[in-house]
């Protein structure tokens, strides 16, 4: 069942491949460990049922994040366009184990990253397909938020339609429907200082940032977009930790604004939401739990 992935991604690359050695490629895609003819190692994720542009826009949001001079991220050796066998090749990240200075670093070069900004809230990286957001395999349709509209304007959109997916998929009970409803309401007075839109991952959780051989952190499986900066650190806090070392190094550059500890359940939302439709089970009621803080 391989051999079409294998296959596709060496056309991709136009190279021959001399070997391909299964890996963990999270929670949906095949992957492999590829040597390529000159023995250069690389990675290979591949899902044949994935969505059109999936990859396209991953490979955009990768050079988009390295752009920004903060972080490290994979680069792209090629984006595998076969109808069965989609994918995308990276450079293989020898992993290992975040050490303090890696710490460090993560914290500095995410606050480098989202300093980086981007043109609007929900601006996609350049080059990326011409669809709209996608979160949790639930597209956040364009065009319902103004132009120019404050960060919390566009959070309580993606709520809205994040709630109303899993309401009817029997994800969310109608009392959390209705608790997510009045938070969208009372948004604008919980969503802290305006802020410019910055650039971020977009699914910043600890298993998106790789620790290479020698401990420095590396950007993996990017979302990334125009969003408020504390959805990053939000998310990294509800699957995973941010080590003080790392808190402080970003407030170093960046400090971030009063009040942000009290609006982590709030950001934390909406991976919430978007892991209570994918995955069911305890997610829903911890959806409940965050939107009763603020409802």
């Amino acid at each position: 069942m391989s051999a079409r992935p294998i296959a596709a991604a060496s056309r991709a690359l136009c190279r021959e491949i001399r070997e391909a050695r299964r890996v963990g490629g999270g929670d949906i895609n095949d992957a492999w460990r590829l040597t390529l003819d000159d023995g250069t190692p690389a990675f290979l994720k591949s899902r044949g049922d994935a969505p059109a542009g999936e990859y396209e826009r991953e490979a955009a949001g990768l050079a988009w994040l390295t752009e920004a001079g903060g972080l490290q991220a994979p680069e792209v050796l090629a984006v595998v366009d076969d109808a069965k066998a989609p994918g995308l090749v990276l450079e293989w990240v020898e992993p290992g184990h975040m050490d303090s200075a890696g710490e460090e670093e993560l914290g500095r070069g995410l606050a480098a990253t989202h300093a980086a900004g981007a043109e609007r809230f929900d601006a996609r990286p350049p080059g990326s397909p011409d669809r709209p957001l996608r979160f949790g395999g639930v597209e956040l349709p364009d065009g319902t938020v103004p132009p120019g509209s404050a960060w919390a304007t566009h959070y309580a959109a993606r709520l809205e339609t994040l709630s109303a997916v899993a309401l009817d998929s029997g994800r969310i009970s109608p009392a959390c429907s209705a608790r997510l409803e009045r938070v969208c309401e009372r948004i604008d007075g919980l969503a802290g200082p305006p802020e410019s839109p910055a650039r971020v991952h977009g699914d910043l959780w600890s298993g998106n940032v790789l620790a290479d051989s020698i401990g420095r952190p590396w950007l993996i499986d990017p979302a990334a977009h125009g969003a408020h900066r504390e959805l990053d650190l939000a998310m990294l806090e509800l699957f995973g930790s941010v080590t003080a070392r790392t808190h402080s190094s970003y407030a170093e550059l960046k400090p971030l604004a009063e009040g942000y500890q009290d609006r982590v359940p709030l950001w934390q939302l909406q991976p919430l939401l978007v892991h209570a439709i994918l995955f069911g089970g305890f997610y829903g009621a911890a959806v409940d739990r965050a939107a009763s803080r603020y409802a």
